[in-house]
């Protein structure tokens, strides 16, 4: 069963096609085997072939009820989809598995306050997300929505910057991240950004360098900037190459601070 720890491994150093090759060779020699098809929807995950991934989790757990590692993902993918109510189902009982997961008992109660908002009886029909302009260019959401998309919207031009926050396996919790033609690549960015926290902090540690805060990449399209967030996941602000630095560091403090304060908000 070497194949399971190698394939993770090289699932998280981001080699995710070496990754699917092992776990479908394991999976071959080992087809009931729940640890196996929970490796293969992950790096699935990770490739942006959600529905497969969800197949694989179904699998582990026809294999194995109640496998821990499939009701997480399963519970991850379907808050990640809008469906709050098979979020808490598998969530909950991957928490009744698990007591000492924090990570699945912090992602319960995110999904709890959200059906309790959306459950809470209003006045009138929830309006849809309120966005004006400011200064006739810049998009601004109104205080009072809830959806976590809108979270960093009025913190970053529309057009000239992106906010996201993952968490630490890449899932977006929160923000869009839009590209040329209104396609928005939220999951795709996050699936190629997991494990990144845990890569920064063996670097810094090799290099002696203390606890990392912000890495920047800098590339002809865009300039990136990342910081360490709540429940060890990170955010991250993208900008056009053009934007002076000092810019993009404030909009990446803002966008931090705004991220921590809604994870308060939900505990």
């Amino acid at each position: 069963m070497v194949f399971l720890p190698l394939g993770e491994a090289l699932r998280v150093r981001g080699q995710s096609d070496v990754a699917r090759r092992v776990a479908v060779r394991g999976l071959e020699r080992h087809p009931y085997d729940a640890d196996a098809h929970d490796l293969l929807a992950r790096v699935l995950l990770d490739q942006g072939e959600t529905e497969k991934a969800i197949d694989e989790w179904e699998a582990a757990l026809k294999c194995v009820p109640g496998h821990i590692g499939a009701l997480k993902g399963m519970g991850f993918v379907c808050y990640q989809q809008g469906r709050l109510m098979d979020a808490e189902q598998y969530l909950s009982q991957a928490a009744a598995a698990d007591v000492d997961d924090e990570r699945i008992a912090s992602g319960l109660a995110r999904v709890r306050a959200e059906l309790e908002s959306k459950q809470r009886p209003a006045p009138a029909p929830a309006p849809a997300p309120a966005v004006k302009a400011t200064n006739g260019s810049t998009p601004h959401v109104e205080k009072g929505n809830d959806d976590p998309r809108y979270l960093f919207t009025d913190l970053v031009s529309s057009g000239d910057q992106a906010a996201l926050f993952l968490d630490r396996e890449g899932l977006v919790l929160a923000g869009t991240y839009v590209v040329a033609g209104g396609v928005d690549v939220s999951q795709e960015i996050g699936a190629a950004l997991t494990g990144i926290s845990d890569e920064a902090r063996r670097a810094m540690r090799h290099l002696g360098l203390g606890d990392w805060s912000t890495i920047v990449f800098e590339s002809e399209a865009a300039r990136v900037a990342m910081a360490p967030a709540p429940e060890d996941g990170i955010v991250l602000v993208a900008a056009a190459p053009t934007m002076p630095h000092g810019l993009v560091r404030r909009a990446l403090d803002r966008v931090a601070e705004r991220a921590r304060e809604w994870v308060e908000s939900l505990s």
